[in-house]
Parts: structure tokens; sequence; C-alpha cells
């Protein structure tokens, strides 16, 4: 039961990833059109138009985005500073060995962009890397195109690079190279996560249905420095670890215990793990009887009063013997279905 639910929600996890990996190449910078220019167009070689960019591989670019999606000051920046998409490498489409990008052609659409990203940029993106890469971590690998008027010139200049995305798809701001970071996917204590009709796992409002409220995040690099840990081992540390945070984060064990939710936490598989994922989050869940999870709205810290489980109270808890400080919750039932999460 563990396997089938860690295997459920690392394909959530899939999902939201690759739902904003090409949003920015969709929205071209400078213009933030998603219209392809007219075919009409100057017929300038490739070869003599200026690019709109100058990045190449290592540089880090940074843009404004108005409320209206307009995006603004498209400029390199600072690698260790905030910035929203990391170069990797540049590619030039007029070589491309078709004539699909030649003088008049128009800027390729979403699918066409997504196709690009396959076909150009993902195994030099994973060479850049060194090969350190987790697919359903925090990055994605995406490509920027010209705006629509440089295109319409004769540029063909394709960026690939790496973004770390929202909900919606769109880059977010992030610090230093991704080669240094640690790639884990993780969520902060006292966020709420759903998992959507779409299997993505976003943050919602506690309000609102969720399955998972955060308890904390757990770096496990200091804890296997010298070798890639197995699913168990992370489950053997973590049972005890995320216990005490279930604990820590509600205000004592009785509370744990009165609001009848479990600890509960992600793992990281081992090619999550040799691709640079190293910390995974504790949260509180409840399971189901025939072993799914429950929808849970409102926050555990507000009390049983303001906490629902399948739209009802928290199911009644016996009374018991005074001195339990030394002793810790049951397991909880494995909800049916992910590698990538375990429960207590």
């Amino acid at each position: 039961k563990q396997s089938a639910l860690r295997s459920f929600l690392i394909a959530a996890l899939a999902g939201a990833v690759g739902a904003g990996t090409y949003a920015l190449a969709a929205g071209t910078p400078d213009t933030g059109s998603e219209t392809a220019p007219s075919t009409a167009a100057s017929t300038a070689p490739s070869e003599a138009a200026s690019s709109f960019t100058p990045a190449d591989a290592g540089a880090c670019l940074t843009w404004q985005v108005a409320e209206d999606g307009t995006i603004t000051g498209f400029e390199q920046a600072d690698c260790d500073l905030e910035h929203r998409f990391e170069v990797s490498l540049r590619q030039d489409l007029a070589t491309y060995p078709t004539s699909e990008f030649g003088p008049e052609a128009p800027l390729p659409n979403p699918t066409r962009q997504a196709q690009l990203r396959e076909e150009l940029c993902g195994a030099g993106t994973l060479r850049y890397l060194g090969g350190k890469y987790d697919p359903n971590g925090r990055y994605s690998i995406a490509p920027i195109l010209p705006p629509a008027d440089a295109w319409q010139n004769g540029d063909r200049t394709m960026l690939c690079g790496l973004q770390e995305t929202n909900r919606a798809g769109e880059p977010i701001l992030t610090s230093g190279r991704v080669a240094d970071q640690d790639q884990a996917r993780v969520f902060e204590a006292g966020q709420c996560v759903t998992i959507d009709p779409s299997n993505t796992l976003s943050p919602v409002k506690c309000a609102d249905p969720h399955q998972l409220e955060i308890t904390s995040q757990v770096s496990l690099a200091e804890v296997f420095p010298d070798h890639t840990p197995t699913v168990e081992e992370e489950d053997k540390y973590l049972q005890d670890v995320c216990t005490e945070a279930a604990q820590d984060y509600l205000g004592g064990e009785e509370q744990l215990y009165q609001i009848a939710l479990r600890p509960f936490w992600t793992t990281q598989s081992p090619a999550a793990w040799e691709g640079g994922s190293r910390s995974v989050n504790c949260a509180l869940m409840f399971s189901r009887p025939e072993g799914t999870f429950a929808n849970l709205t409102g926050s555990a810290t507000q009390g049983r009063e303001q906490l629902l489980i399948d739209d009802a109270p928290p199911p009644e808890r016996p009374a018991r013997r005074p001195l339990r400080e030394q002793q810790t919750p049951s397991p909880a039932p494995a909800p049916a279905a992910a590698d990538g999460l375990a429960p207590d």
C-alpha cells in the first residue's frame, strides 16, 4: 500500500512540473503575446538579424510581469540574486535541418515549442548540469524564443534553460545556480496541499479542501552524506522525525491525538536523489477505511471545532489514561497509492 501511495503522489508532482514548462516561450519576452507574427515579415536572412539577447549558457535572466501579463525589463541578472531563468544552451533555429524556420516562417505555436524543448533542449540541459537533474523536482526545462518583432526581423535565436514555476505555470523568482541547489519540490510548514483533477500537487488555502497539511521541511543531505539512501532508510529516519514535527506543530502529543490526523512524510526515490533532490516534507493526513486520502477543510492548528474530515468533524477519540508522554501515535493505514510519500 505504501508503494502504491508513493507512486500516485510522484505522478501528481510530475504533472505539476510539466504544467509550466513552456509558459514563457508562449508569452514571448518584451511583448507577452502568444500570437505568432504575420508571415508577411521582413525577409532579411537570420544570420544578418541581431539577436534579442546576447545571453549564452550560464547566464541568468529576469523580467517583470504586469498584471495584464505584459513582460518588460527582460535582462541578464546575477545568478546569485533573484532571477527567473538560467540558460543552459543557445540554439540558432536557422541551422535546424529543415526549412521550417525560414525568413517568412511564423513563430512556433506552444505545441511546436514543446516539441522543440524535447528535440533541442533536454539532452543539452542535462549535459549542462553534469547529469544532475530531477525531472520531478523544482525546476523544469523550457525554451525562450524571440519576441514577435525580433522574429519577424529574422532573429531565430532559441534559449534553452531552467526555471521554477508557480501553480499557473509562470516562471517565479529564484536565487542561485540550479546545479548548486537542492532540487526537491517541497512546501512550507503551515501550507495545505491538494491534489487537483489533473493530478497536480498544489498549495491552497487551508479553508479549501486539501489532503495534506505540511508540518515541516526536512533536509536529508546531512543524514545520508555518503550514500544514496533507500526509501526504507528514509522511512526509518522520518518516522520519529515527522511524528515529533507533528507534535511540535500542534503543540503537543495530546493535541495530535485529539485532532485524529496522522503523521505523514514524503521520500526521495534513488533516481530523484541522484538527480539532486535532498529534502522532504512532513505532513498531517487522514486515510479513509478503503485506503485513500480524506479531504480536509480547515487547519489542524485550529482544533477539532474548526477542522472537517470529508465534511464531518474529526472522529471522537477514546479517553486515555494520563501518562502517555513517551508514547507515539499508532501507525496510520496507508492510503492506496506513491513513490515519494510514506505514512506513519
